[in-house]
């Protein structure tokens, strides 16, 4: 067993053919200040040069090879064969500074009503330091309403309890897109997320392959939304909230299918919409 004061931390970067980025990503997590950590690589079927670039490492980290099957799944098979009470996340795509593993096992030893801790990050676009506009400004406590128009916990930032991720049976391996979005709110709606108010990572975005920056994504906020509705989880305030959301999602969404010719998936947002609106009346919205 880890010594309490210094946890056993189990870092998962999930992968699929990221080879250009891959080695970066990794080279982060072993250069970490703090010793007590394994590392799990989690390659999704890649089918470039990534299993060289792992072979290579030899016994400094741990791999697993499944069919590609997606991000959530990758994620899943991480931490569920992980050995850590603590558990961080990395994306093949971004990279930690030297202490950011050290900071947050503190932060969260230091704050034992804390299940959750994520920091703050450098965005990177193609290569240029961007400043992320207000909207996307990290906020601390009970975050849930603030999380409901667009994710606000980067998986890349995150540190989290083992016991928490087992409460929450992980990620939604049923989205392909806004699956991070999805186990946030399930999270943020029962407890609150710490912040550690310093940029110990560097997003980095920009690339072709990106699953943020793809066109349509509401459509999974939308099931997300309408599956913690339905979860009994929220209290009044925080259920009139995400009525709110979802019927502005499912009347802009529908809009934007109608302008490209998309009238039945229109009518299935449009009637999901008119299935929620007598409950935010009926709520005294």
């Amino acid at each position: 067993m880890a010594n309490p004061e210094s946890p056993l931390v189990s870092v998962i970067i999930p992968t699929f053919n990221r080879d250009w980025a891959l080695k970066e990503a990794i080279d982060s997590v072993l250069s970490q200040t703090y010793a007590a950590l394994e590392l799990i690589v989690v390659d999704d079927g890649s089918t470039d040069g990534t299993p060289g670039i792992l072979a290579a490492y030899g016994d400094c980290l741990r791999t697993l090879h499944q069919d590609n099957r997606g991000v959530s799944a990758a994620r899943n098979a991480g931490w569920r064969s992980a050995r850590g009470d603590l558990i961080a996340f990395l994306d093949s795509d971004d990279l930690w500074l030297p202490e950011k593993t050290a900071v947050q096992v503190k932060y969260l030893c230091d704050n034992p009503q804390y299940h959750l801790c994520q920091t703050e990050e450098i965005w990177i676009r193609r290569g240029v330091r961007v400043n992320p506009k207000s909207r996307h400004r990290k906020a601390a406590g009970m975050i849930f309403q603030r999380s409901l128009e667009l994710c606000l916990v980067s998986p890349s930032a995150v540190m989290l309890r083992r016991d928490l991720l087992e409460q929450m049976d992980g990620f939604d391996e049923d989205l392909p897109a806004c699956e991070d979005y999805d186990l946030w709110l399930r999270v943020g709606c029962r407890y609150p997320v710490g912040l550690i108010d310093k940029p110990l990572i560097h997003k980095r975005g920009g690339h072709p392959d990106q699953l943020s920056a793809q066109a349509g994504l509401d459509k999974y906020r939308i099931r997300s939304l309408v599956k913690i509705l339905e979860s009994g989880a929220l209290t009044g305030t925080q259920r009139r909230a995400a009525i709110r959301v979802l019927l502005k999602k499912c009347r802009i969404y529908a809009a934007g299918c109608r302008k490209r010719g998309r009238e039945k998936e229109a009518a299935y947002f449009l009637n999901l919409a008119g299935i929620y609106d007598p409950a935010v009346f009926d709520s005294g919205v």
